[in-house]
């Protein structure tokens, strides 16, 4: 045997287990949904169901709900990504500045609402927006002398508050990488601006952001996907979609289609469609941006 095959056994040897791991916890869910939508699988047909072509996408696309979700998901990423960038790089720009002091300090109170687990900052503010008790309710009407609002008893409000959850945990992911991009921002850019007289505002808006565009690009992608499939943020504050399935975006209802109302078939369409939407929309703002033009 040559020192070549051994060498090519090896790696073999050692990429077999995270091989089979994939294809197991990947792959075969992946593919098993792919035949999932193409079947008439529901509470009726457990056992005995069947491989019917594509009438589950087309029941999808036919059932007015769908449209409604897809339009509040579209609201729902679009506020989120917004505010954490906006907020993000806010604050990145802010922390970099030399005037600010104990930026460790600060660096670390900024990530904590990223670094806490989801569902017990989704939990505790589900009860900061409690109507009577809760700490919003109470400086809304207290300290603001503002109507009070049934924040998790009407839809809007309830969509609100959870739009309001998620940008709170969501922009110290962004200040992470726009900090880190403005750190690799050569000093001498800003130096040579400051010779030349150049504004704040005209150094940010031709230096700072063409140069911190490739690093977030990708993770202003990374962020959409993100926000687009946060289902426990949405099923946390708003309680499963209350009131009366009025704060769904599309992956609680997928959820709430398979394991509420057990119209398998039908959920796992929805879930394809959403990967489709999802890929699509990668690829054409990968390309558009060319923010990927580096890696090859």
């Amino acid at each position: 045997m040559s020192e070549k095959t051994r060498f090519r056994l090896f790696l073999l040897f050692l990429l077999g287990p995270t091989i089979v791991l994939v294809l197991a916890v990947v792959a075969y869910p992946f593919f098993y949904n792919v035949v999932l939508s193409l079947s008439n699988m529901n509470i009726y047909h457990i056992r005995d169901w069947e491989v019917i072509g594509l009438q589950q996408y087309a029941a999808v696309a036919r059932e007015p709900a769908f449209w409604s979700v897809f339009l509040k998901t579209i609201i729902w990423t679009g506020v989120n990504i917004v505010f954490h960038v906006g907020l993000g790089v806010f604050l990145a720009v802010l922390l970099h500045q030399k005037f600010i002091r104990g930026k460790s300090a600060w660096r670390v109170l900024l990530i904590l609402p990223w670094a806490l687990p989801q569902y017990i900052t989704a939990l505790t503010w589900r009860g900061m927006f409690t109507a009577e008790y809760g700490a919003i309710d109470i400086v809304w009407r207290q300290y603001l002398s503002l109507p009070a609002i049934e924040w998790l008893t009407q839809p809007g409000p309830a969509f609100a508050a959870a739009i309001l959850t998620n940008i709170w945990l969501g922009f110290p992911f962004m200040m992470v990488i726009a900090l880190g991009g403005l750190q690799s921002i050569p000093a001498e850019l800003y130096e040579a601006a400051d010779v030349d007289g150049a504004s704040e505002w005209k150094k940010f808006w031709n230096i700072t952001v063409p140069l911190l565009r490739p690093v977030m690009i990708p993770a202003i992608t990374l962020g959409i996907v993100w926000t687009f499939n946060n289902i426990n943020v949405v099923w946390l504050v708003s309680n499963g979609g209350e009131p009366n399935d009025q704060t769904h975006i599309l992956v609680s209802y997928v959820y709430e289609a398979a394991f509420t109302m057990y119209r398998f078939g039908w959920a796992a369409a929805l879930s394809m469609i959403i990967f489709f939407i999802l890929f699509a929309f990668t690829q054409v703002l990968l390309k558009r941006t060319k923010a990927t033009e580096a890696a090859y």
